[in-house]
């Protein structure tokens, strides 16, 4: 048997492909970009300073690499085109567009989760109820001008 690789007794798996430290590198940063924006809301709270979370927002996607740029400039602008009552706001490091201080849909960038696709995500504050089951999560490659038009919709029906 080898020095490196043990079986476990439960599921028959490597040591090597159970191990797990909690959270990746890529959701530990989230966490801190959370924690970050929470601590300026509260600081800006206490001194009264007004912030420009659209600002925030779009200089956030001003720092993502091009593909990732390209695909989140195409949702804040359909967001605020066919959501203008949706304030904008940095969600996790990410932008988000939220009512009433809720989270309603959000983009998640491919390269800061390491993933193949970015993604176009809806919370529970989302009206996108559609009977029993209904998608909650959207990859996003090259969205065409139908994906586009596919999008707007989701984003008014989410909005309310």
């Amino acid at each position: 048997m080898n020095g490196t690789k043990k079986s476990t007794e439960s599921t028959g798996a490597t040591t090597d492909e159970t191990k797990y430290d909690g959270f990746t590198p890529e959701e530990r940063s989230a966490m801190k970009d959370r924690a970050q924006e929470l601590k300026a809301a509260s600081r800006r709270g206490t001194r009264g300073a007004k912030a420009d979370p659209e600002a925030e927002v779009l200089a956030k996607i001003a720092e993502m690499p091009e593909a990732d740029r390209v695909l989140a400039e195409r949702i804040h602008a359909i967001v605020r085109a066919e959501a203008p009552d949706l304030a904008p706001k940095l969600w996790y490091g990410m932008p988000a567009y939220a009512r009433a201080g809720k989270v309603v849909c959000f983009f998640q960038s491919a390269e800061k989760f390491k993933s193949r696709y970015a993604t176009l995500g809806f919370s529970d504050q989302a009206h996108l109820d559609d009977g029993t089951m209904w998608p909650t999560a959207f990859a996003l490659t090259k969205p065409t001008t139908a994906d586009e038009a596919r999008i707007a919709e989701l984003i008014k029906k989410a909005a309310g």
